[in-house]
């Protein structure tokens, strides 16, 4: 729902500044003698596209050491993890029964460790 209403806005005002720059334009490349008429709002957003997936591939691009380091992070947490759990394991098989609580007339039943 929050999605809709951050995006409507910016659709609403895309769609008007489309329907108010109409009016053709020429763009020209350099090296080449070519020139695209195109009209004024359509040239506008696909240079805008184009610059905003550069830097969503710019961005992209510097996160890859960051992700690759959280992935590694990752994977010496859960080795860490089994190996705790492991000597925890094994704590509870050298300790043993737990004796009983003096003053108390409840048996207590003998279950082997873990």
């Amino acid at each position: 729902m929050l999605r809709w209403i951050l995006l409507a806005p910016l659709l609403i005002l895309l769609i008007l500044f489309g329907l108010s720059n109409r009016q053709e334009v020429y763009l020209y490349l350099w090296p080449f003698d070519l020139a695209w008429a195109a009209p004024l709002s359509v040239a506008i957003l696909i240079f805008g596209a184009f610059f905003f997936l550069l830097g969503a591939g710019v961005t992209w691009a510097a996160g890859l050491v960051h992700r690759g380091r959280a992935r590694k992070a990752e994977d010496a947490a859960r080795v860490l993890s089994a190996e705790l759990a492991e000597y925890r394991a094994a704590a509870a098989k050298q300790i043993g029964p737990v004796p009983q609580p003096a003053g108390t007339n409840l048996a207590r039943l003998q279950r082997p460790a873990a």
